[in-house]
Formats: C-alpha cells, sequence, structure tokens
C-alpha cells in the first residue's frame, strides 16, 4: 500500500521517525513518501504495459512540483485542467507532447497559452469549446489535437456524486449520440484534428466493471465513426483508479489491468493510441498529514479531540463524507494498526470526534471514531491524504497553509515551505488604482 509503517509503536515514514521529523519543521505538515509515488507509478505502467500508452498523470490531485519532477523523470505526461497547472508542468520539465489539457472553461488566454507550448491533446467539452480553440489555432496559423469528451453514463455505485462524472447530464463532455453528431460538424477541421475520444467515469472507481461498460461503449462509438470515414487514432480513458483507504479496499493495478487491456489491445494492434490518466491511485496513499492535539474536551455525551488542522487543509471529510483512516503516531504494541479500516478491532480504543480549529461546525476530520486515546501534545496521521489534500488546501479564518515534506530513504526535505502570516497579507499590502 505505503511506506508508513510502525516500528516499536512508532509511524515512520520510509526511515524517518515521524514525531522526530515533526520537531524539525513543526505541525501540521503533509508528508510525502519518494519510494510510494515511485513504487505506484511504475507498478502503474507496468500493468498497462502491453498497450505501450502515454500516461498522463493528473496533476489536479497533488500538485507538488518537486513530485511532478519525480513523476516526468519516471516518464510521466500530464493531465492539466487550467493554465496554472500547466505552468506547474513545464516547471516540472514535462514533454509537450505527453500534455492533455481538459476542462470545461478554457479561458482565451490558456488555449494560447497551450497552443504556444505545444501540447499534445486538448480535450473537448462542448461545441462552443471546438469553436474557440479552432479560432484560435486559426490566428495563431498552427495546428493541434482534439479529443472529444464523451460521457458513456456508466458509473461506479461507491463513486460519490460529487465525483461522478460520466453520467447524461453532467457539466462535462457530451453524450453518445451528440458525439456522432460533433464529428459530423466538426470532423474535418483544418487546425483542430478531432481524432480521439476522451472518456473520465469519475472518481474514485472501485470496480474494473465500470471501466469494462464504459469503454465497450465507446469502441462500439469508434466502428460507427470509421464507417462514416472518421478516423480515430487515440482512445483516451481518463483516471479514477481507485486508493486504499481502508486496507485491501480497491482493486489492484494489475485487476484494473487485466480487464481493460484485453479490450484495448485490438485497437492498439491497429495503430491505435491509448492514454490514461491516473491521479489519486499514484499519489493518495503516497502522502499523510500529521497534525498535533491541542485539546481533549467533553461536549454532552461525547469527546472532542482537537487537532491543529481541520477542513482548511483536508477538505474532503466534510465536502465528500470522505473516510480518512487516523491514528496516533505513537502507540502502545497492542494498537499498533497491522490494518487501516473503519471499524478497528482492537481493545481499549477512545470513541472521539477529531475536529479542527476552523469556526464552522463543518469542520471535522472524524466523527465517532474508535481510536487509542491521545492527550494534548500527541500527534496524529491521517493517512491516505496525498490526492486533493494539500491541492485543495486554503487560508480560511487567516490559517497558513502548512508545509509539505519529501522523504526519500532517510532524508526529508522541505518541498514547500510552511506559509507564514505576512503571506496572509502580502498580495494586499498595496492599494493601486485601475
Amino acid at each position: 500500500m505505503d511506506d508508513f509503517k510502525y516500528i516499536d509503536g512508532q509511524l515512520f515514514c520510509e526511515e524517518v521517525n515521524i514525531n522526530e521529523l515533526a520537531k524539525k519543521v513543526s505541525t501540521p505538515i503533509y508528508v510525502y513518501s519518494a519510494r510510494t509515488t515511485d513504487d505506484h507509478f511504475k507498478r502503474f505502467s507496468s500493468s498497462v504495459a502491453e498497450l505501450k500508452p502515454t500516461i498522463c498523470y493528473s496533476i489536479k490531485g497533488c500538485a507538488n512540483l518537486h513530485l511532478l519532477k519525480r513523476l516526468v523523470a519516471l516518464g510521466s505526461g500530464m493531465d492539466v485542467v487550467s493554465g496554472g497547472e500547466l505552468f506547474r508542468a513545464k516547471e516540472a520539465g514535462v514533454d509537450p507532447s505527453k500534455v492533455v489539457y481538459a476542462g470545461v472553461g478554457k479561458t482565451d488566454r490558456e488555449i494560447r497559452e497551450a497552443l504556444e507550448f505545444g501540447i499534445g491533446w486538448f480535450n473537448i467539452e462542448s461545441e462552443a469549446e471546438f469553436e474557440n480553440i479552432s479560432a484560435i489555432a486559426n490566428e495563431m496559423n498552427c495546428f493541434t489535437k482534439a479529443a472529444l469528451r464523451v460521457n458513456p453514463d456508466v458509473a461506479d455505485a461507491r463513486t460519490h456524486i460529487k465525483t461522478k462524472t460520466g453520467n447524461k447530464g453532467t457539466k462535462f463532455g457530451v453524450d453518445l449520440e451528440r458525439a456522432k453528431r460533433f464529428f459530423q460538424q466538426y470532423g474535418n477541421d483544418k487546425h483542430l484534428e478531432l481524432s480521439a475520444i476522451h472518456i473520465h467515469i469519475g472518481s474514485p472507481i472501485y470496480s474494473p466493471e465500470p471501466y469494462v461498460h464504459a469503454v465497450n461503449r465507446i469502441l462500439e462509438l469508434v466502428s460507427e465513426l470509421e464507417a462514416q470515414g472518421f478516423k480515430i487514432k487515440t482512445i483516451d480513458i481518463g483516471g479514477g483508479f481507485a486508493a486504499d483507504y481502508e486496507s485491501d479496499d480497491s482493486p489492484s493495478w494489475e485487476d484494473y489491468g487485466q480487464a481493460i487491456v484485453p479490450l484495448l489491445k485490438p485497437f492498439v494492434s491497429k495503430g491505435g493510441h491509448v492514454i490514461l490518466e491516473p491521479g489519486r491511485t499514484i499519489s493518495a496513499n503516497a502522502g499523510v498529514l500529521i497534525s498535533e492535539v491541542q485539546y481533549v474536551k467533553a461536549g454532552g455525551d461525547k469527546t472532542f479531540v482537537i487537532v491543529d488542522t481541520g477542513m482548511h487543509h483536508l477538505i474532503r471529510p466534510t465536502l465528500y463524507e470522505a473516510f480518512h483512516f487516523i491514528w496516533p503516531t505513537v502507540v502502545a504494541p497492542e494498537h499498533v494498526p497491522n490494518v487501516r479500516k473503519k471499524v478497528m478491532e482492537l481493545h481499549d480504543l477512545k470513541t472521539v470526534d477529531i475536529v479542527g480549529p476552523i469556526c464552522e461546525s463543518g469542520d471535522y476530520l472524524a466523527k465517532d471514531r474508535a481510536i487509542p486515546a491521545v492527550k494534548r501534545g500527541d500527534l496524529v496521521c491521517i493517512f491516505t491524504a496525498g490526492a486533493y489534500g494539500m491541492v485543495m488546501a486554503s487560508q480560511y479564518n487567516a490559517m497558513p497553509r502548512p508545509a509539505e515534506i519529501i522523504v526519500d530513504g532517510d532524508n526529508a526535505f522541505i518541498a514547500r515551505k510552511r506559509e507564514c502570516y505576512e503571506d496572509l497579507v502580502c498580495l494586499e499590502r498595496e492599494l493601486v488604482k485601475v
């Protein structure tokens, strides 16, 4: 799963003692395992190697520049959804031809920047967007490729409603019938080659079956389009591959590969190209959020553990009702977790709500959670926080954002400095007339 483990009751990231690390850099901190990041990318790549795909890591999951550079060094491309993410991809040294640009609201400025950089593909969300990108490419006298985002009307029942994206009626892409008309109208554009199909059915997807259904529907569409004279060169099946928020809760990469690869091999054998956009499956288990207990208080029939992080640093629990395994970083031998589950079959646990310092009732990380007893000054680890954690952090309540640490073996590096109070106001110092 990852390289976070307890040794004699003490949590380590690779060979680094988490409590000793926290003494040096304070809390809260995001901690990433370089070895886990590398291992996950390599294993995911191996599971689909027969397709010889372009793998474009989804920056929106975890955008730290140093982690992006590691992935680029392993051969990764990048899936971006904004001009800022494109800038990060450039700074990471990505090959422009391995960049896929998604997102429903691309601005003219962002489109021009992407064209100037020479990205591989735009994922097209609508007729109006296609026309706009084509017009800008014409104006710039350049040529680029497009993948039409198609909604196959497939979803995983376990995917949260706020992260389902492959159904009819979402703001993303077009449905299957519109896709056919789309190619009739735009399939011969001179500046924007419409020769690819893109899907993204949501995240996380806890079974290979939704991919099987979605890919089969797309392959049927490809056959129909090719019968009408449109050559589909590329199929991008998106991302959404799950991570283990609980031990062994998700399919292995091999499970996904064994289901998906046979479906797409005939397409590849005929010269077709496949793109995948993994995000959380690479980075989620590779990162944790470390926090210090500030107070333990009683409230009615509840006990609250108040920590120095919260919804401003990890919004997933309150936004998506998401589960994160949370455990003290130092425990007695009988409390060393051999698995990470919502319900831990261990003795002498205390049922608590783990909450943050933000002035919102929704500022919680866990409710009615049984954990070993903790006291002021103890550290807790919020596991599987390497995806949609720091990238969604804010400065709400004028709280500076935490530092990010990368651990590589027995070395730890500050990969993003902790914000200070000056960072909260530095962009407001001057009043400039417009």
